[in-house]
C-alpha cells in the first residue's frame, strides 16, 4: 500500500482503493486531500491493470465534507477561494465522473455535505446500514450544495426530494438512501466487505469500457429524446459488438466466463 498524508492506495488483483485518511476529523475535506485524490485517480487512469476503483473512508467515517476549521476564523472581507482550490475540489469529481473504471464508494459511515456528493458521484454506492447521508450545505453553511450534488440528487431521487434533502437538510440513513434510489444497496454494518468484494470481483470480470460507455449513455438518456437514445445506443454498438461480443457469445455457449480484454 502506498500513501500521501491524507490518501491511502492500494491494488490488489485489479481492484484499486482509495482511502480518505483523516480519521480524526471523519477524512474532512482540505485541498491538500482533494489534489492527494485528483493525483490519486490519475494514477488509477495510468496503470492499465486497474478494473475497478473503490473508494472510501478510513476510521468510522466516509467522509464529512468540506472542512471547516479555517473557514469558522476567516473573515466577510477576506479574499474568496482561489480558482487552484476550486480545481481540486472539482477536478477530483470530474476524474471520477469521467474514471475509465467503473468506480464504487464504500461508505462506512458518516456521509455529510461534500461526502454526500463524493458518495453519489460513484457509479455504484454501498452503505453500511449505520452510516448516513446529509447534505449540510443550505441549512448549516447557507451555500449551495457543490462537488455536483444539485446535478446527482435531482437524477436519482426526483426534484421533490433533491430540494427536500438540500433546503432541509434532514439525515437520511443508508437504507433510506437505497429506497429512494440514492444508492445501490444498504447492507448489515459486517457485511459491506464481503458486498463490496462481491460487487469489485463482478465488475474486474467486466469489460471496463462497456462499464464506462454504460454510464454514459445512461446519464445521457435523461436528455435525450427517445430516437437520439436508440440513435446513442447504436454508436456504442458499433464500437462494443466487434470488439466484445463475439466473445460473450463464445463463452456463454461454452458454459464459462467471459474474457475481455483489458482497458484501451
Amino acid at each position: 500500500m502506498s500513501e500521501s498524508s491524507s490518501v491511502l492506495y492500494e491494488v490488489q488483483q485489479s481492484v484499486a482503493t482509495i482511502t480518505l485518511n483523516r480519521p480524526e476529523s471523519l477524512n474532512a475535506m482540505t485541498n491538500g486531500l482533494m489534489k492527494d485524490l485528483v493525483d490519486t485517480l490519475a494514477r488509477v487512469e495510468a496503470d492499465k491493470s486497474v478494473r475497478v476503483v473503490v473508494i472510501t473512508g478510513s476510521g468510522r467515517g466516509f467522509c464529512a465534507g468540506a472542512d471547516l476549521a479555517g473557514q469558522a476564523s476567516a473573515k466577510p472581507s477576506d479574499p474568496k477561494p482561489d480558482g487552484k482550490v476550486d480545481d481540486h475540489f472539482n477536478g477530483a469529481m470530474r476524474a471520477i465522473y469521467n474514471s475509465s473504471v467503473p468506480t464504487v464508494a464504500r461508505v462506512n459511515g458518516a456521509a455529510a455535505g461534500g461526502g454526500f456528493g463524493l458518495a453519489l458521484a460513484c457509479d455504484i454506492t454501498v452503505a453500511a446500514k449505520n452510516a448516513f447521508f446529509v447534505a449540510t450545505f443550505g441549512p448549516k453553511l447557507g451555500i449551495v450544495p457543490d462537488l455536483g450534488t444539485t446535478w446527482n440528487l435531482p437524477r436519482k431521487a426526483g426534484r421533490a426530494r433533491a430540494l427536500g434533502l438540500a433546503m432541509l437538510g434532514d439525515r437520511i440513513t443508508a437504507e433510506q438512501a437505497e429506497a429512494w434510489g440514492l444508492i445501490w444497496k444498504a447492507v448489515d454494518d459486517d457485511r459491506l466487505d464481503a458486498e463490496v468484494e462481491l460487487i469489485t470481483k463482478k465488475l474486474a470480470r467486466t469489460s471496463a469500457d462497456a462499464m464506462t460507455r454504460i454510464r454514459s449513455v445512461t446519464d445521457a438518456a435523461l436528455d435525450n429524446s427517445f430516437s437520439d437514445q436508440l440513435d446513442l445506443e447504436m454508436e456504442h454498438q458499433a464500437v462494443l459488438i466487434p470488439k466484445n461480443m463475439t466473445e460473450g457469445a463464445r463463452a456463454f455457449m461454452e458454459k464459462r466466463e467471459p474474457e475481455f480484454s483489458g482497458r484501451n
